[in-house]
């Protein structure tokens, strides 16, 4: 074996081992991400008005000066991952030039909203998907995923904290409320574009938005379509007490038994939660919902929809990141609950198991597409 020879080999090998490291120590960018946050930097940064430098982060946060270069080696690897950048400025005494960490369109996702204001609380903002993703009780039962091949429980989450993760939000309010925000948090993204999607909308005169909680969704909705009326479904526990509207009611029930007769059934980030066989089964009642409103319509001749938003895995067209992410979700959703990221044939066998005919898919929503599934 010549020189060159041996150093391909060895640089494929090296080139492994940085790969292996690299996986097996991505919980490390999460967890120095989580720490930003609890010590609340992007909103120390965004504060501050112009670029901060490490001195004057070290002294905001109230830091012994010793911690001055550890901070800086975290901020280093965020940096690098995309949630901070660092720019060259002259303050305004004019002095030597200075460096100066600024927010990235990822770190002002990630502020702390302090104003009450009905406004901004309509803003995107996914602080609260983050805490609840890096929260102990989500962080748990990743460690007892052998174990969970090897048991009997139904998730991950059941392995490692004795019970599903449905029963213990409902015994646990704390962690109850840390996921509805998270869930209202994500559902904020769909205002950048929902006001786009009149094609899907703008016919719908009735709409019944099936788990969903406190009512975002909708609300989101009703201020794009003014015409609609929704009505948010979910547990009876869950809507009790919620105040309605002229065109925003809230219904208590159970998905697998019946569903308020519609014009559309509207899905945000609901059918992933459960398994193919749950989710036939909330199909049917979708169906039997979308053709009680028509025959109460008298046959006026209206077709019914149902209108979903969920991810649709697709290794060919995705790019590579955007496809890693829609893996681990679907690792996620095996972890808490029952449920799995679908394909588009995966999607469609469930649509024609279900009675319904024909879909359309549009890939709208970022990691998440929007589906319209008709009878």
């Amino acid at each position: 074996m010549d020189l060159n020879q041996s150093l391909g080999e060895a640089d494929e090998l090296f080139e492994a081992q940085a790969h292996i490291y690299r996986h097996i120590f991505n919980y490390a960018t999460s967890m120095s991400l989580g720490c930003a946050l609890e010590l609340g930097i992007p909103n120390i940064i965004h504060d501050h008005e112009r670029p901060i430098t490490i001195q004057e982060l070290v002294s905001k946060l109230n830091l012994p000066i010793t911690k001055t270069l550890h901070l800086q080696r975290l901020m280093r690897l965020l940096i690098h991952s995309k949630f901070f950048s660092i720019t060259k400025f002259h303050d305004q005494e004019n002095e030597d030039e200075k460096e100066g960490y600024v927010l990235t369109v990822a770190s002002k996702l990630l502020l702390k909203n302090n104003n009450t204001s009905e406004n901004s609380q309509n803003q995107p903002n996914l602080l609260p998907f983050a805490n609840l993703i890096l929260d102990p009780v989500l962080m748990t039962p990743w460690q007892f995923l052998g174990k969970w091949f090897n048991g009997n429980e139904s998730t991950v989450f059941e392995t490692a904290h004795g019970t599903p993760m449905w029963e213990f939000a409902n015994k646990n309010p704390g962690f109850n409320e840390l996921f509805n925000d998270a869930m209202a948090s994500d559902s904020r993204m769909m205002s950048l574009v929902v006001k786009d999607c009149k094609d899907i909308f703008g016919s719908v005169d009735s709409l019944v938005d099936v788990g969903g909680g406190t009512g975002l969704n909708a609300k989101i909705l009703l201020e794009a379509f003014p015409h609609m009326t929704c009505t948010v479904f979910d547990l009876p526990h869950v809507v009790v007490n919620k105040i309605e509207t002229k065109n925003l009611k809230y219904v208590g029930g159970d998905m697998f038994c019946s569903i308020p007769s519609t014009d559309a059934v509207f899905f945000k980030n609901v059918l992933h939660n459960w398994s193919d066989e749950n989710v036939v089964k909330i199909l049917k009642q979708c169906k039997e919902a979308i053709q009680r409103k028509e025959d109460d319509d008298d046959g006026d001749g209206k077709k019914g929809k149902l209108v979903i938003i969920d991810m649709v895995v697709d290794e060919n067209q995705d790019r590579h990141e955007i496809t890693e992410t829609k893996l681990v979700f679907d690792i996620l959703m095996m972890v808490l609950v029952t449920g799995r990221e679908r394909t588009k044939n995966e999607w469609e066998k469930l649509f024609l198991e279900a009675g319904f005919s024909r879909y359309k898919i549009t890939p709208i929503f970022g990691l998440r597409s929007l589906m319209e599934v008709f009878p």
